[in-house]
């Protein structure tokens, strides 16, 4: 049985997949962590504990799987690639309390997933995320309000930055709002290239969003708000008044109306305007 601390060990991780006969696939994002402090850290700062539930997304060789098993009561980790089973069945062998869906997150029917494995339980999210799937993973599992308490996630630093940046700040995207909107996130702490094997060419960052049972502020249509904040930050260096025109297909005029009726200026920048100010101004828009 692979002990969990030699999965630490370049050498011995290499041994174990050689033995499977695996190979990386860059196509998949494949980082492997090796950090033997990172893991450990997440698997505490999640949540996980006696009467949780952990839905992890990506266990690679399942180094944070293990951590994870050994604090909460179930852990079920969703993995893509089929070759990897073998190896996670060797190396999660102690720890009958963890089990491998082989399957894509960005298909498998969640809601069904959790009601049938976590009835119950407390559930929180806890992964090492591919980074090519970061935001989509996210806002899969936020935007479908699904029965969870937190995500606890490793994205790309660049990528937590974005993520955790407030409405009004230069760092906000479309993303940033939406993040905002559905949890309270804030950054735990950061994690070395050298952290992986292979070392990817950037650092990483350990983020956890904690889902808010009502969203900050009130929308009467959760739909024509996202689309007028996707509009506002698609063309990021051209005023508020000429995104949203162009990114709604609405008249400047009337864009021009609901930014005077609001008290924004015409002018701003997307990154200016607070959640509230984007929301009323929706708003506006909608019934002019």
């Amino acid at each position: 049985m692979q002990e969990t601390y030699r999965l630490s060990d370049p050498s011995a991780v290499k041994s174990l997949l050689a033995r499977h006969g695996f190979t990386f696939s860059k196509s998949l994002g494949q980082n492997f962590l090796i950090n033997p402090s990172v893991c450990p850290r997440m698997a505490e700062e999640c949540g996980a504990g006696p009467g949780t539930g952990v839905l992890e997304v990506g266990p690679g060789i399942g180094v944070l799987t293990v951590e994870l098993a050994k604090r909460a009561e179930k852990v079920v980790s969703i993995e893509l690639d089929k070759r990897l089973l073998p190896v996670l069945h060797e190396t999660l062998g102690n720890h009958p309390n963890a089990k491998v869906v082989n399957d894509d997150v960005l298909k498998v029917d969640l809601q069904r997933l959790l009601q049938e494995e976590f009835a119950g339980m407390d559930v929180v999210v806890c992964a090492n995320l591919p980074y090519y799937i970061t935001s989509p993973v996210i806002m899969r599992l936020l935007e479908e309000r699904l029965p969870i308490r937190a995500l606890t996630v490793m994205v790309q630093k660049e990528a937590a930055q974005r993520l955790c940046a407030p409405p009004g700040t230069r760092a906000c995207g479309a993303v940033s709002v939406a993040v905002q909107y559905y949890a309270e996130p804030r950054v735990l702490f950061q994690v070395s290239r050298g952290s992986f094997l292979p070392p990817p060419n950037v650092d990483s960052t350990v983020i956890r969003l904690d889902v808010r049972e009502q969203p900050p502020i009130y929308v009467p249509d959760e739909r024509r708000f996202f689309a007028l904040v996707k509009a506002a930050f698609g063309q990021r260096r051209k005023t508020i008044l000429n995104a949203v025109s162009a990114g709604l297909s609405v008249p400047k005029e009337q864009v021009s109306n609901a930014c005077a009726t609001t008290g924004i200026s015409p002018t701003a920048r997307a990154e200016q305007l607070s959640m509230e100010q984007l929301a009323a101004l929706c708003c506006a828009i909608e019934s002019k």
